[in-house]
């Protein structure tokens, strides 16, 4: 399998990384999150307006970019990285359930609502639901998919980037959509543990001990050497459940929901425990500063944990590994 990132979508990558860069740093992320919407609905609606990113994988005879999912969770990552606030992950499943089980009807009215920004959800883990603020709320049934005119209601999360809420409701999603659920769960994995290793290797090169920057230290430099190896492995598994994914949406074929969850659930096992490991030595590498408010660490901290919870625990996907 090649992982070469095409031209465009490097571009992508780097065009969404430069915006986040600009409005989304700490100061941005903490005021998102503690707001009434809690994300920056002006940086949302720059995503979707200046780059498309909610119409990614939305075909182009619904108002959509005609692009695939891979690139939505090119997004993802970058959007992970920066910890910033946004409702992409769950206008994205809603969409994908859209794509796998909606009727032409509520393809042709939801579709181009949700490519234009519309809030959008749907219902996997019920009583869980992400975006409970969300305008579409769907609810998979019977093969096919009800918009539930119940609102969900907001709960409080560990992680305060995710928006959580609690509908009670009885919903029964496809396999491959659960699979899609978490293989775009490790995107965001992917870019966290790329931040909590950044931010560490660049504190270890600017606290001074003994004279010296501690990232100096060999006992140091092989925790972290071995961090990356993990943040890699973390990528190549996240890539290859993300572009399963991909596959399946445009050909839902047997043997691709097959390769689907293989993929999405060793993937979503691997990058939850690499990502714990990686978030853990955040913490310890940086110290106490890593455990005040003040500081990102224990946001990556929070959110490592928060995903690692959602659609399925590390033990629970490997249980369902093919063998």
């Amino acid at each position: 399998m090649d992982f070469t990132l095409g031209e465009e979508q490097q571009e992508l990558a780097s065009t969404v990384a430069a915006l986040l860069d600009k409005r989304a740093d700490s100061a941005a992320v903490r005021a998102a999150m503690s707001s009434e919407l809690g994300y920056d609905g002006d940086l949302w609606r720059t995503l979707c307006e200046q780059i498309g990113v909610a119409a990614l994988m939305v075909p182009e005879d619904h108002d959509g970019v005609g692009a695939s999912l891979f690139e939505t969770a090119l997004v993802l990552e970058e959007l992970g990285r920066s910890l910033a606030p946004t409702p992409l992950l769950a206008s994205t499943l809603a969409a994908a359930a859209l794509l796998l089980h909606g009727s032409a009807e509520q393809q042709s009215d939801l579709l181009p609502r949700i490519a234009a920004g519309a809030l959008a959800t749907v219902v996997l883990e019920p009583p869980l639901v992400l975006e409970p603020a969300a305008e579409i709320v769907l609810v998979p049934r019977g093969g096919g998919l009800e918009v539930c005119a119940e609102r969900p209601e907001a709960r409080p999360a560990l992680d305060p980037t995710l928006r959580l809420g609690h509908l009670a409701v009885g919903a029964a999603p496809s396999q491959p959509l659960l699979d899609i659920a978490a293989a775009l769960a490790t995107a965001l994995q992917l870019g966290c543990a790329r931040r909590g290793l950044d931010m560490t290797v660049a504190y270890t090169q600017e606290r001074v001990q003994f004279g010296r920057p501690i990232g100096s230290f060999q006992a140091l430099k092989h925790r972290m050497a071995d961090l990356l190896v993990l943040l890699e492995m973390t990528r190549s598994a996240s890539w290859a459940a993300t572009g399963a994914a991909s596959s399946y949406l445009l050909s839902p074929t047997d043997e691709r929901a097959a390769t689907l969850h293989e993929r999405a659930t060793v993937a979503k096992a691997y990058c939850s425990d690499a990502l714990d490991r990686i978030a853990s030595e955040t913490i310890q590498l940086h110290g106490g500063i890593a455990i005040t408010w003040e500081h990102d660490a224990q946001l990556v901290f929070k959110r490592a944990h928060a995903l690692g919870q959602l659609f399925g625990q590390a033990h629970e996907h490997r249980s369902r590994i093919p063998l």
